[in-house]
């Protein structure tokens, strides 16, 4: 990691530096992953339900599809081990078909301890996956748009000169957002249950934090998130609430407005979109910072929580939505 552009951690309104840990890097996603006995408590959870059957126990445990070759493992390894450390049986639906795998086995005990190790073993790798979906308000209303555009140009045409400024720096005005969470949604069962919990956060609390209003932002100053603004990742345009109540939970944020582009990008055809991207080449915004440190992009009202899918557009440009929930 160059110690000149740290991971940075935002808390309580503070910026942290990240320090390196040095960590075993996993050579293959593919390989076995084993828990030992020791590693998961072998008694009965709550979390799930084990019945009983004529032949003994059995759990299901909904998996997305994505996911199987994990409990697979290499040349089936590591499904063979759960099953003979557990004494079960564990069936795996075929590759591409959605479904549930099905843990069996003679004592509950079993079923149990093979139920919690796939629950640690999938856990781990779901982490590992790209981000599929985010949660967002859109922030590409015409009037944002225009003074973005009037942006791009005057830094295109005062600081072009400057080491990595291009128009290929820029963010498509069409997909201009204020990202509030990502999320990791492997199929349409998870996409949908991530829909009905949004839904149920409305009339949890949202409802409650808007008064059942739209929310009226400031997009206003830029700002960069490295140490060195001569080697810059992203610069982004800073969002306030316009009221500046403390009613409400989404008071600052801030929206990307140029992002260094990864020299190269290759998509996976698998479920998850995985991509793999080579390092970011940095660019020069010493001058940008200068010049536009408090440059206006407007007044803009979010009426919407959007679930939008990544790598992906609608009609309107945006990116396509999974799901919304209305303000109002």
């Amino acid at each position: 990691m160059d110690v000149l552009r740290p991971t940075l951690v935002r808390i309580g309104g503070r910026v942290y530096r990240k320090n390196l840990i040095h960590e075993q890097v996993q050579q293959q996603e593919e390989e076995d992953f084993y828990t030992g006995p020791g590693d998961c408590a072998d008694e009965p959870c709550d979390a799930f339900v084990v019945e009983e059957t004529e032949k003994g126990f059995q759990c299901r445990v909904e998996v997305p599809s994505p996911l199987y070759k994990y409990v697979i493992g290499k040349k089936g390894e590591t499904k063979k081990r759960l099953e003979t450390e557990t004494r079960t049986s564990i069936s795996i639906p075929k590759p591409g078909v959605e479904g549930e795998i099905v843990i069996t086995g003679q004592q509950r005990g079993g079923v149990v301890s093979a139920r919690t190790r796939i629950d640690v073993l999938l856990d781990s790798f779901r982490k590992k996956q790209p981000f599929t979906h985010f949660l967002s308000f859109a922030l590409n209303q015409p009037v944002i748009q225009e003074k973005f555009l009037q942006f791009k140009e005057e830094v295109l045409e005062k600081c072009s000169q400057d080491h990595g400024v291009s128009s290929s720096l820029f963010q498509n005005p069409a997909k201009l957002h204020l990202t509030l969470g990502t999320l990791v949604l492997l199929n349409k069962q998870e996409i949908q249950r991530a829909c009905d919990l949004l839904q149920q956060c409305k009339e949890d609390f949202v409802d409650h934090i808007t008064g059942g209003k739209p929310l009226t932002v400031e997009v206003a100053g830029v700002e960069y998130m490295n140490d060195d603004p001569a080697m810059m990742d992203v610069l982004y345009a800073k969002v306030h609430m316009k009221d500046g109540s403390d009613k409400n939970r989404f008071r600052k944020g801030h929206v990307i407005v140029t992002f260094s582009p990864q020299p190269t990008e290759e998509r996976s055809s698998a479920p998850s979109g995985k991509s793999s991207f080579r390092e970011r080449e940095s660019f020069n915004g010493r001058n940008i910072l200068k010049l536009f440190e408090s440059f206006s992009f407007g007044e803009a009202q979010l009426d919407a929580v959007l679930l939008s899918q990544r790598y992906s557009s609608d009609a309107s440009g945006y990116y396509g939505t999974a799901g919304r929930l209305a303000l109002r």
